[in-house]
């Protein structure tokens, strides 16, 4: 009797373990609905909370698998300001429209970190993660999965929900304290995509919005935060072509340089190597190579550059200027 009773919990434990919401039935039906694909369209909302300042975006992102392109537009539901990252047989852009500049970089993106608004690569963080949890909760399926944000190290695990035909509703990224510091809602996605032949090329996304250049800096922007020792030691504001330039030298055990201009735009498309890749800041897409970080705030151009301080902590940095400059 014993022996049969044990038969009937391993029975029942196997066949609980291989249902059709089982973590390997859900899964393999998530992975087979995206390799039947040719790509996707998703369009969603984004949010970025940094302590109590939240950034909102309109988000849209494209993939079309047999070319390996992809297009990310992302616009600042507060100002309408609008950056566009595109991936193509020629490199990898990131395009401001209003200011008619993009920055060319060699880089791996997407591949090389998680990516909160592309899809296969949400996949591929379900897929790669052996240790990953999931549940069946209200008609849902919800996996937590590790994420790989290189350039960002307190950002740790995500929160990935899927409606029970499979389609992608919401990602919620968490720092080392669960804090929820991105937060994806998907509004639509669609995997049978149509792209148009030049949908891809940096000249499709041109568009100058003609906005209105900024002469002068009134207002200084000094960071909020700073490495303990560490201290303002030089200010110097100079003119340039068209407009001004503040250089801020700060000094201790954890120097760097950091310089405020007014924002040049451009009467055509100009592109400027660069190497690093696309960062998400805030308030904006900034570039971020491995000592530097470059970014556009409030109709400003910022450059912060250290020779001893590590991304995590450009980073900090950064953010206490965003969230001052983008108030004023």
């Amino acid at each position: 009797m014993k022996k049969i009773f044990l038969f009937i919990i391993v029975i029942c434990v196997f066949m609980t373990g291989c249902g059709k919401n089982s973590q390997k039935s859900v899964t393999n039906n998530l992975l087979k609905k995206y390799n039947k694909s040719s790509g996707y369209k998703l369009s969603g909302e984004l949010e970025i909370v940094n302590n109590d300042d939240i950034y909102n975006y309109y988000v849209k992102s494209y993939f079309d698998k047999k070319k390996g392109f992809y297009k990310v537009d992302l616009t600042n539901k507060s100002n309408d300001f609008k950056q566009v990252i595109i991936k193509n047989k020629d490199g990898v852009y990131l395009l401001t429209p209003s200011m008619n500049k993009s920055f060319k970089f060699s880089s791996d993106w997407p591949y090389n970190n998680s990516q909160i608004y592309l899809y296969d690569t949400i996949i591929s963080d379900i897929k790669e993660d052996n240790d990953k949890k999931f549940e069946f909760k209200n008609n849902k399926f919800v996996y937590n999965t590790k994420v790989n944000y290189s350039n960002n190290a307190k950002l740790s695990y995500q929160k990935i929900i899927f409606d029970n035909n499979y389609l992608l509703k919401q990602v919620d990224i968490y720092d080392n304290d669960n804090n929820v510091c991105m937060k994806l809602t998907v509004d639509k996605i669609s995997f049978s995509p149509k792209f148009d032949n030049n949908f891809f090329e940096l000249d499709d996304d041109y568009s100058n919005e003609n906005t209105k250049e900024t002469m002068s800096i009134d207002d200084i922007i000094y960071p909020l935060f700073l490495p303990n020792g560490t201290k303002l030691i030089d200010e110097k504001k100079i003119s340039k072509d068209n407009g001004q330039r503040v250089i801020m030298t700060y000094d201790g055990e954890k120097s760097f340089l950091l310089v405020e201009e007014t924002m040049d735009v451009f009467n055509d498309l100009t592109i400027i190597p660069s190497s690093g890749e696309p960062f998400q800041l805030m308030d904006t897409i900034g570039v971020m190579n491995d000592n530097s970080l470059t970014w556009i705030s409030g109709n400003m151009e910022y450059y912060l550059v250290s020779e001893v301080m590590g991304k995590d902590e450009l980073i900090e940095i950064a953010q206490s200027i965003v969230g001052v400059s983008s108030v004023k």
